[in-house]
């Protein structure tokens, strides 16, 4: 029987080959292997890296979106001169151009319920990089229809956590999967993702390098990955800690509308009243009675403001003392998406009738009034 490794390989793996427990089988079995990695964006950067680099022989990526200049301060993958290119096919570049003697997959999609199963059947393990709720329940769920190895990481602000989910037992059965840890999603809002609640750019690369070690270790058959177990690490204290994730009764029989089992289903929303900036600009300029609030987080006031009150979004609710009835409230944030929402909560708990949106929000009073505004 032939060698599967080249010479070249051999010289490129020759760290891996030295370590006695894994040798030549191991850096084999990882020729061998496939792998599907969800999202290539802040823990899919080092986790694809160090799969390409260590030798996974066929890698599959699936991301729709495009590079954006906020993505840079983690993505390590992508540099200024990719923004606006896709995510998925820049990576397969690069990553090719790290090591050659691999393959890979781009699945330039969404990963949905209707094409989850089809896209991942072809693949060994899949690796879990998504940042919200509904795709990492819908990657569980397939992982576990599919009869594959779902090795997940998640991360926010300076934590992090990862374990190995529906590992198979000698038994037959399979080991606890995300839903044995986590039945239920928060309530909608509970948790903000990352672009809300932001993340240290170092620790999607330490989360994702620890998440790569853990696909190389089912993979191989080296080492004990952490099937039953859930690992967190806290960067800005550095401390980690190790829970058991103990088998439970839940059952999953079909993929299901994982937007309505989150909480996240869109809604008929309410008409809200709305402003433009240049409205607002001219109540200004007369000197008209109104009150201006801004519904953004602090760090973004902080970047950027039109001098309103802040209040945030998720404290809205409590501040309802606060809040002129007898005058015209003006309320915004970046786009005028959440400034809406504020509009809609404020109005189910109080018959108000002076609430206004600003159209566009502090975007668009920085493209049509004052265009030294930092965007951000």
């Amino acid at each position: 029987m032939g060698n599967i490794l080249n010479n070249d390989e051999l010289a490129r793996y020759a760290r891996h080959i030295a370590i006695p427990e894994f040798g030549v089988a191991g850096q084999e079995k990882l020729k061998q292997a496939s792998v599907l990695v969800i999202g290539s964006g802040g823990l899919g950067s080092p986790l694809l890296l160090y799969l390409a680099a260590a030798g996974v022989g066929h890698i599959g990526i699936v991301d729709f979106d495009n590079i954006e200049d906020s993505n840079l301060q983690r993505q390590v993958l992508f540099n200024v001169s990719d923004i606006g290119k896709s995510k998925a096919e820049t990576a397969k570049e690069r990553l090719l151009k790290l090591n050659p003697h691999i393959r890979i997959t781009v699945h330039k999609t969404a990963f949905t319920k209707d094409n989850a199963l089809d896209i991942i059947k072809d693949y060994d393990v899949v690796a879990d990089g998504t940042d919200n709720f509904p795709t990492r329940y819908l990657v569980n769920d397939a992982s576990v229809l599919a009869g594959k190895v779902n090795v997940y990481a998640s991360i926010f602000r300076f934590e992090g956590q990862v374990s190995v989910f529906n590992y198979p037992n000698e038994d037959g059965t399979r080991g606890p999967n995300y839903r044995d840890m986590f039945p239920e999603p928060p309530p909608p809002g509970l948790v903000p993702n990352c672009a809300e609640g932001g993340v240290l750019g170092v620790l999607p690369g330490i989360v994702g390098s620890i998440q790569a070690a853990e696909v190389i270790k089912v993979l191989t058959g080296v080492g004990e990955p952490l099937v039953g177990r859930m690992f967190f690490i806290d960067v800005a204290s550095f401390t980690t800690r190790t829970l058991k994730v103990h088998k439970t009764d839940v059952e999953i029989t079909e993929l299901i509308d994982y937007q309505e089992f989150c909480g996240l289903k869109p809604k008929d929303e309410k008409p809200v009243k709305e402003i433009t900036v240049r409205e607002l600009e001219g109540l200004r300029n007369l000197g008209n009675d109104f009150h201006l609030i801004d519904v953004r987080e602090p760090y973004e006031y902080d970047i950027a403001n039109l001098e309103a009150d802040l209040i945030p979004l998720g404290t809205i609710a409590q501040h309802l003392e606060s809040i002129p009835r007898d005058k015209k409230v003006i309320i915004h944030c970046r786009s005028g998406k959440r400034s809406a929402d504020a509009i809609r909560t404020l109005q189910d708990l109080y018959p108000f009738d002076n609430l206004y949106n600003l159209k566009g929000g502090i975007l668009a009073y920085a493209r049509e009034i004052d265009n030294s505004i930092p965007t951000y």
